[in-house]
């Protein structure tokens, strides 16, 4: 392993054009050789657009797992002076949604949800899962005869909207409306958002609103066996403003929806193209499936879905010889600290017997909920796969969306034989 890197003065100009060439579509198809020159520059570099960025695996599982760091909730963002970025229709739902929660807000919401995903939640999902995955494999089979087929239009896109839409037990022809609108919401969730991604954020996020705003007085007025009515009556029973119940179980659904299709759908995507670029690794589990879940947890090493997640400093702190000032907040680049040589032997292998520990779903009090679900549904989908379709390979490189913090290939094309 090699030395810690000490904190150095960095040149402005450096920093943000590896930026730019990161979020460039070139950028995300190959940005192992950006992330190892930013740790070049330190575990902890000045960001020129403000605060700091952590590169190091390990000062981002410490933020991560810190009980006293905070997330950039709507208090934070309204003191913030860039005003179009923080202030934002889309940028201030999202200060509300449980991952931008701080304790006690986020204590009392997280314990409204009660268990979801534990594992007779997951036993109950799972034949549905296996069911939908076996008719998109179906589709996708079909289209194949015929030369090639994109993974992501017929598969990974597909999977992760029908799941949580049955779940919640929304109409099946407003799925497709449902991932168009997450892939526009997201952006406001980036480094950099452009003035026109704000727009197509806001007015994406103002349509999510008044979808689940409708779905909530819907089950209001006729409750069913579903989580928004699960939600609706464990709200009514602490809140006795029923406009700030239903607020809340809005709120709940939004970020459910949001969570659960764009990082799930780029887990599953990734998952593919990893294994058909290497080709005796996949052979090999072919012959052992059973280990589908130690392949499942390099992929989300090798490419987690989220590449950035956002921390605030409690109170003046130093990280690696640099004081943060409370308030200021720390990008921890995930995706640069997964491939650090301080903590992975071969970092830039990727490995599906390496067994090592990975940060794809955060830490902390905000460990991502639907972890064991993005799981399961990585788990069905290779399993399918695996048995039904050998001989797949990558005909076409593919398409990247020009992004920093969330990961979207939008096209993988494959034939077959």
């Amino acid at each position: 392993m090699q030395p810690a890197l000490a904190a150095a003065p960095i040149d402005r100009r450096s920093v943000v054009s590896l930026f730019s060439r990161l979020r460039t579509a070139d950028g995300q198809s190959n940005s192992l050789p950006l992330y190892a020159k930013l740790r070049a520059m330190g575990d902890i570099v000045q960001a020129p657009w403000g605060g700091y960025l952590a590169t190091s695996y390990g000062l981002c599982h410490q933020l991560l797992r810190s009980r006293s760091w905070r997330v950039p909730d709507s208090a934070w963002r309204a003191r913030q002076d860039d005003v179009a970025r923080w202030n934002a229709s889309a940028s201030r739902q999202m200060g509300d949604t449980l991952p931008m929660l701080n304790p006690p807000h986020h204590t009392r919401v997280r314990r409204s949800l009660g268990n979801v995903f534990d594992r007779k939640s997951l036993a109950d999902m799972k034949s549905s899962v296996e069911q939908t995955t076996s008719r998109l494999l179906d589709r996708f089979e079909e289209e194949l005869v015929y030369g090639q087929a994109d993974f992501c239009a017929l598969v990974s896109e597909e999977l992760p909207v029908i799941t949580i839409g049955e779940w919640l037990k929304v109409p099946p022809a407003d799925y497709g409306l449902l991932r168009s609108l997450t892939h526009d919401q997201v952006y406001t969730q980036e480094l950099f958002p452009t003035p026109s991604q704000l727009a197509l954020s806001d007015e994406s996020t103002h349509q999510l609103r008044e979808y689940f705003t409708a779905l909530v007085s819907e089950r209001r007025r006729k409750p069913g066996d579903d989580p928004v009515s699960s939600w609706l009556r464990v709200w009514d029973a602490q809140e006795p403003d029923r406009d700030a119940a239903d607020e809340a179980v809005y709120a709940l659904t939004l970020f459910m929806v949001l969570a659960a299709l764009e990082t799930t759908a780029h887990v599953l995507s990734s998952a593919v193209r990893l294994l058909l670029e290497h080709p005796r690794q996949l052979n090999w589990l072919r012959a052992h499936p059973e280990q589908i879940p130690d392949a499942v947890d390099e992929v989300l090493r090798y490419d987690a879905p989220i590449h950035m997640i956002s921390r605030v400093a409690p109170e003046d702190t130093e990280l690696a010889g640099v004081t943060v000032r409370k308030n200021e907040m720390v990008q921890l680049m995930v995706g640069a600290a997964h491939h650090d040589p301080n903590h992975y032997a071969a970092p830039e292998d990727f490995d599906i017997h390496r067994r090592a520990s990975q940060l794809a779903f955060g830490g902390g009090i905000h460990y991502c909920l639907g972890n064991a679900l993005a799981r399961m549904e990585a788990d069905c989908l290779l399993t399918g796969l695996l048995e039904r379709l050998p001989g797949l390979r990558i005909s076409a490189p593919p398409v990247w969306e020009p992004r920093v913090a969330f990961r979207r290939m939008i096209t993988l094309p494959v034939v077959r034989g």
